[in-house]
């Protein structure tokens, strides 16, 4: 009897971001198919009795082809196991996901699409940066740094044009040329942008910049995501600063009466 695959998301890093569902296929699974970002978190929850094959390709090192790993999922799925294909974030964003699905259905294999928390949406919580803001961005722009020389200047010029934040994947370490390309696209050097190292795992890394300042900071570990736009004027500044508010919150929480509460509702929604 042929079995399934299911193509997961792991999210960011951090496991408690792990969907119910995701959990509950790691739990389950014959076989998990994983790649290098998968943290080692995520991994100890697999059952033990399941196989666990590491078909990571990062940072240009390719343990493995995609036809390898295509040619597996099919094969371990004909034998009839449940098989889960773990990917960093979500599966539908840079994560190849599009070709393995092709693969699938030639092949006549049921599958199924787990999504999960992309980096974006996990390295801005992280960090305290709204991706859009009624006032400074009302839309927001995902890519990658590894294609950023395959599109046109005048793309760029569209993508920025329109005053989107931009969430930058996989930007390597050639901050210069990122920044050289985004401002000869019509962006201020004065632009804050964030790199984000590790998002929501214990060694996550970050700083708040400028474009111009881009090419003068220090190159942070993979993996990392740069964030450009207006709204990373609205980032926490630091880890100490995130637990300085949380402490404030706390603490405001506890000495507020339900009247100052509402009060405070009251003021905000006349302003």
């Amino acid at each position: 009897m042929t079995g399934r695959v299911y193509l997961v998301g792991s999210g960011p890093g951090d496991p408690d971001l792990l969907t119910l569902k995701a959990l509950r296929l790691l739990k389950t699974a014959d076989v998990v198919l994983y790649d290098d970002l998968v943290t080692a978190e995520i991994l100890s929850l697999v059952s033990p009795a399941a196989r666990l094959y590491n078909v990571g390709k990062r940072c240009g090192t390719k343990k493995i082809t995609q036809a390898e790993i295509n040619f597996l999922m099919v094969s371990l799925a004909l034998c009839g196991l449940k098989v889960v294909r773990l990917k960093s974030g979500d599966p539908l964003i840079f994560g190849r996901c599009g070709e393995e699905i092709e693969v699938l259905r030639k092949a006549g294999i049921e599958y199924e699409i787990v999504p999960g928390i992309t980096a974006a949406l996990g390295a801005a919580a992280a960090a305290g940066i709204p991706l859009t803001h009624r006032e400074i961005s009302h839309a927001v722009v995902l890519l990658t740094g590894h294609v950023s020389d395959q599109i046109a200047d005048g793309d760029w010029q569209r993508l920025v044009s329109g005053g989107a934040t931009l969430a930058i994947y996989m930007p390597g370490h050639h901050y210069a040329e990122l920044a050289a390309r985004l401002m000869n696209a019509g962006l201020s050097g004065d632009t804050p942008c964030a790199v984000i190292s590790a998002a929501t795992t214990p060694q996550q890394e970050m700083e708040v910049t400028t474009l111009l300042e881009l090419a003068s900071i220090r190159r942070y570990a993979t993996p990392s995501l740069v964030v450009v736009g207006e709204v990373v004027k609205l980032a926490l500044r630091s880890v100490k600063e995130h637990f300085t508010l949380n402490q404030k919150s706390e603490l405001s929480g506890r000495s507020h009466g339900i009247s100052e509460v509402q009060s405070f509702v009251a003021e905000e929604e006349i302003a």
